[in-house]
């Protein structure tokens, strides 16, 4: 197989990605120009609805091709440089919203919040080195799988989660009211992004059980309080307290919008961060 054969399915796929993008923002600007009409609306009759969720699902399935490609190249899954992590983020992220695009006709207008967030991890991929370092004896676990697999379905419901949130936020500027007509009411929105938070918690928890289970088998302790697991663990208590805090108090939605939206920051500065400033093994990537 030629050096960097995955390249060109991971061009295309990231196309179909920024494609999907470009649809829903041009959808915002004719709802914007057309208020009365349901141009470009959350509409599941409406044919740019049709064309996003199928440019997500074909970016989903190049990106899963992008990665057996490299798999089969290299001999090991996306698990060990900044460039092949971000490959399989990408991917997971999309995988999960498109099937709650999908299933969810009434939010798919948070596609205006989360696909621009996706597209910024897609056009960080295209400044990386696509070059592999070894694979570490350490990664040779079944239990690698399970702490990835998780930790991927966490970022990503937490991606849904804060989509609810900044439609939450948004829903009243003059430019983007149209677009978000046929959302549900600010309760409605509220209620279901902190479900989508609950879901996040469990598969946070889930990662780190599972984190714990390979380092006992990878380095012999089950916790080191290394740059990653201390952020990761602050994280989980910060998601904790703030799913707590709202289902104990009645909290205003545009106050607990932003609560989601730091939690989710956080996230991603703990994950895509740590790999810059931590000095310990376990990093995340290498």
């Amino acid at each position: 197989m030629t050096p960097l054969a995955e390249i060109p399915w991971l061009y295309a796929g990231l196309a179909c990605y920024g494609l999907a993008a470009l649809l829903v923002l041009q959808g915002a600007v004719v709802a914007y120009r057309s208020p009365d009409s349901r141009v470009g609306l959350a509409s599941s009759g409406d044919w740019r609805e049709r064309a996003i969720l199928a440019g997500l699902c074909v970016g989903v399935v190049l990106l899963l091709v992008t990665i057996a490609v490299r798999w089969q190249r290299l001999d090991h899954g996306p698990f060990v440089s900044l460039f092949e992590l971000l490959i399989s983020q990408t991917w997971s992220l999309g995988l999960v919203f498109a099937v709650t695009y999908w299933r969810f006709p009434r939010l798919r207008a948070i596609a205006i919040v989360v696909l621009p967030a996706i597209w910024l991890l897609a056009a960080w991929i295209l400044f990386l080195d696509a070059d592999s370092p070894p694979f570490p004896p350490t990664y040779y676990n079944p239990w690698l799988w399970a702490h990835v697999g998780f930790g991927k379905f966490f970022l990503a419901f937490s991606l849904v989660g804060s989509g609810l949130a900044g439609v939450l936020l948004l829903r009243h500027q003059p430019f983007l009211k149209a677009w978000f007509a046929t959302m549900p009411d600010e309760r409605q929105i509220d209620t279901l992004a902190w479900r989508f938070m609950l879901l996040a918690f469990i598969f946070h928890s889930l990662m780190l059980i599972a984190g714990g289970v390979w380092a006992q088998d990878a380095w012999g302790r089950y916790w080191a309080w290394d740059a990653l697991e201390t952020s990761s663990f602050l994280n989980w208590l910060l998601l904790g307290a703030a799913l707590h805090i709202r289902l104990t108090y009645r909290i205003n939605p545009r106050m607990a919008a932003i609560a989601v939206l730091v939690i989710f920051v956080f996230a991603f500065l703990t994950y895509f961060g740590a790999p810059f400033y931590s000095q310990a093994a376990h990093k995340g990537v290498i």
